[in-house]
């Protein structure tokens, strides 16, 4: 079922979805299985997994050369999908990036999803690889998220990027997007960034995910802008707890939001690890429940391998 599906079922109620990422290389689907299976519970209709572009590394060799290899650290994500939707029949939401793919690539990604009956994605141009001040898409790849989202749109009307295909099935992806409510690092300003969110919408997109935020005025400020520019598709608000003292640092530099004055000061006084702890779950409990009484379509949560702590916020705003 397509996630705007879910939404209309719902019929006003809050959903609740969760964000997984795949394992490192190395690693089994008993991690994500061990965290999902607790998250069960509350009966999210769907389970977004993230992509992750390759990284280059450089290799010593033995004449004392470096050599340039490229490597994914978290392969996988079309496997896990199928996998989720057999072991708790739900459907899957795999990430969909622009980077490292060229256009036919994409198109072949996307007819493997279409064979799994995996109808959900949700397109994204991708972060720059590290130590690359930009992103560098692929010779022959979308630059941007609004390219990715053309070509999806193009398959769901039977259009192929193979010229030689005239007749081809047409596929039938529900596409969601990525939402700033502070804005894309990149955009000069909110405008700007609400122009191309709409013209994403306009390209064939279904509904938009927002980036992790903790002021839920931000959220709401976005929504009525969006609302004000012509975008009328659903909102979900993205969730993340902040657990830990350093992410006061690494999440505004990482992700570039803000954090509410009040939380940074309850943080900065916490006593230890468990009371900053303390604070990021009760934080995030007053954010949900909040929301959740505005009637947002549904809380999506960024696990981020930390389902036990997330479970304990749904629990609490259930």
């Amino acid at each position: 079922m397509k996630v705007t599906e879910h939404f209309e079922q719902a019929k006003g109620k809050t959903l609740i979805s969760f964000e997984v990422l795949p394992p490192l290389k190395g690693g089994g689907m008993q991690a994500i299985f061990k965290a999902l299976d607790g998250l069960m519970e509350f009966k999210p209709p769907f389970i977004d997994v993230t992509y992750h572009r390759e990284e280059f590394l450089y290799k010593k060799r033995p004449s004392g050369y470096y050599e340039k290899a490229a490597i994914r650290k978290r392969p996988g994500t079309v496997g896990i999908c199928a996998a989720i939707m057999h072991r708790y029949g739900v459907d899957a939401v795999p990430h969909l990036i622009c980077g490292g793919f060229s256009v036919e690539e994409t198109e072949n990604a996307l007819i493997d999803l279409n064979f799994l009956g995996i109808n959900n994605v949700l397109a994204l141009r991708g972060d720059p690889r590290q130590f690359e001040d930009k992103f560098i898409p692929e010779d022959d790849g979308h630059k941007y998220a609004l390219d990715l989202v053309k070509q999806i749109n193009g398959m769901n009307h039977g259009t192929y990027v193979d010229s030689s295909i005239t007749n081809g099935e047409a596929t039938d992806f529900c596409v969601g997007i990525a939402g700033y409510p502070e804005k894309h690092f990149e955009s000069p300003n909110i405008s700007s960034d609400l122009h191309f969110t709409k013209a994403k919408v306009e390209a064939g997109a279904h509904y938009i995910v927002t980036q992790m935020f903790f002021d839920n005025a931000k959220y709401f400020e976005y929504v009525e802008k969006c609302r004000a520019t012509g975008i009328n598709v659903p909102i979900i608000p993205g969730l993340k707890p902040l657990t830990k003292r350093y992410q006061l640092n690494s999440i505004p530099r990482k992700f570039f939001i803000n954090m509410p004055e009040d939380l940074v000061s309850a943080i900065v006084k916490a006593k230890d690890d468990e009371a900053v702890k303390e604070v990021g779950v009760e934080w995030a409990i007053q954010q949900a429940k909040e929301l959740k009484a505005a009637g947002v379509p549904c809380l999506h949560y960024y696990t981020m391998g930390d389902s036990e702590t997330v479970k304990r916020i749904v629990k609490a705003v259930l």
